[in-house]
């Protein structure tokens, strides 16, 4: 059963989180087709949404760097998969968004399915962090994704942003709503993670979970 409020992790969980997300990132290849994925055997985690969510903003907050992934107000500025090395024990992959991009329509298509048959076929993806805007809840693109993803058995936890962006009242009601949404789908994690990297909000959180899938140090 998928909760509105996330299991917090212990502190040892925090402080695992605190310790691989401190190591170096680095950049690794920003692959624009399969030939191109890293082979580095390491496990992988994908952030995948809709154009303009705050994936690169997220990736920036989580290993404490401004400008490791590169951000924009520009719906569709990421074209490519980026992947990076997070200290030789896990992989990051900051995907292109899907839905409105400023783009080319055959350029949109491209790379919306380059990130179809990354999701459905990539066997280092540990899991995908499915980043849904709080201020909009889960939308039509979104559901497709999902049932993508229960199709492929591919695990995803979803992630609300830019909570800071609206009141707790607006807030309590995306999580029910996108908790309700999460029932319904069998590749759901068990858990929905508030955040806001503008204001560290849920990235404490958010670390613990994906140090838990990193490769042993």
């Amino acid at each position: 059963m998928t909760t509105a409020e996330p299991t917090q992790p212990d502190d040892a969980e925090i402080e695992a989180g605190r310790l691989l997300f401190a190591k170096e990132c680095t950049f690794l290849i920003g692959a624009v087709s399969l030939d191109d994925l890293p082979d580095n055997g390491l496990p992988e985690v994908a952030f995948a949404g809709r154009s303009n969510v705050g994936k690169s903003s997220l990736i920036n907050a989580l290993t404490n760097r401004k400008t490791l992934a590169r951000t924009s107000n520009t719906p569709g500025r990421t074209q490519q998969l980026n992947f990076f090395d997070l200290g030789g024990r896990l992989t990051l992959a900051d995907l292109p968004g899907y839905g409105y991009a400023r783009a080319p329509r055959e350029s949109v298509r491209q790379w919306t399915e380059l990130v179809g048959d990354y999701l459905k076929g990539r066997a280092p993806l540990r899991r995908t962090c499915l980043l849904i805007d709080a201020r909009h809840g889960v939308k039509a693109n979104d559901r497709d994704i999902m049932t993508m993803l229960d199709k492929s058995a591919v695990s995803f936890l979803v992630v609300l942003t830019k909570c800071d962006k609206i009141s707790a009242d607006e807030l309590a009601k995306t999580q029910a709503e996108t908790t309700r949404e999460l029932a319904t789908h069998v590749a759901a994690h068990p858990m929905l993670i508030t955040t806001s990297s503008a204001k560290g909000t849920g990235i404490e959180t958010l670390r613990a979970a994906l140090a838990a899938l990193a490769l042993e140090g």
